[in-house]
């Protein structure tokens, strides 16, 4: 496949390992999330992918990244772009079709699964 292709430049993106659950994080968020809550809720990642995931996403237009420098320490704050909103449903459907054709899990069968909130 060509790398100037639409599909393999989004795979490629979005492939990368922690992309897609940084975006479920803020989207449970419903609103503003700051670093240190993202990288307690991704227990195993570590700082610097966590932080390299981020400015990836803000370079994508997926997120924005919100700095408070009226309060000490200084606050970032990072909240999903209306493109990074849009692209929730995307993730609502490979939920979607996991459970139709892939993974039967009843408690995720529910329309707001307690675990990522779909």
């Amino acid at each position: 496949m060509d790398e100037t292709c639409t599909i393999y430049r989004t795979i490629d993106f979005i492939s990368k390992k922690w992309t897609l659950l940084i975006l479920l994080e803020l989207y449970k968020a419903r609103g503003k999330k700051r670093y240190s809550e993202l990288k307690q809720s991704l227990l195993d990642i570590t700082p610097k992918i966590l932080s390299t995931r981020l400015r990836e996403l803000e370079k994508q237009g997926l997120i924005t990244k919100y700095i408070d420098t009226k309060v000490f320490p200084i606050k970032c704050e990072y909240t999903l772009t209306d493109s990074g909103k849009d692209f929730i449903r995307i993730i609502k459907d490979i939920k979607k079709w996991s459970l139709q054709w892939k993974n039967k899990n009843k408690e995720c069968e529910q329309q707001d699964c307690k675990h990522c909130e779909l």
